[in-house]
């Protein structure tokens, strides 16, 4: 964790997905620096977004690399529907993973790992 990233790794602890924003043009920035791509400024500063998504991709791991980790599991990246560029990688969780598709809703969750809380992402409910 580091000055940049930081508040996108604690923001869960208060149920909150925190995204890098440009102040000047809007655009947002994830992975977490502190500089626009979009419009080379410097006003840029974490900000909460809705946390709901679409899988953009996705693929299933079929080994248990260490012990108490699931044989299955979804490792994904999710498009945040505030700007569909914004790719985060993550886990599709409390789903089947034969169940996730390619551009399913999603929703963030979070787990917490000592003091960092993980985004995590699980189908929308209809």
């Amino acid at each position: 964790m580091d000055r940049d990233n930081a508040a996108y790794w604690t923001g869960g602890e208060k149920g909150e997905l925190l995204i890098c924003r440009c102040g000047d043009c809007g655009y947002y920035v994830h992975p977490p620096v502190r500089f626009c791509p979009e419009c080379e400024s410097r006003d840029v500063a974490p900000q909460p977004v809705s946390g709901l998504g679409s899988v953009y991709t996705f693929t299933i791991n079929y080994k248990q690399w260490v012990p108490g980790l699931p044989e299955r599991y979804v490792l994904a990246l999710v498009a945040l529907a505030e700007q569909e560029d914004v790719l985060v990688p993550c886990n599709v969780v409390n789903c089947d993973p034969d169940a996730v598709t390619f551009g399913m809703p999603v929703k963030v969750l979070f787990e917490q790992c000592e003091d960092l809380w993980v985004p995590l992402f699980e189908p929308v409910e209809d």
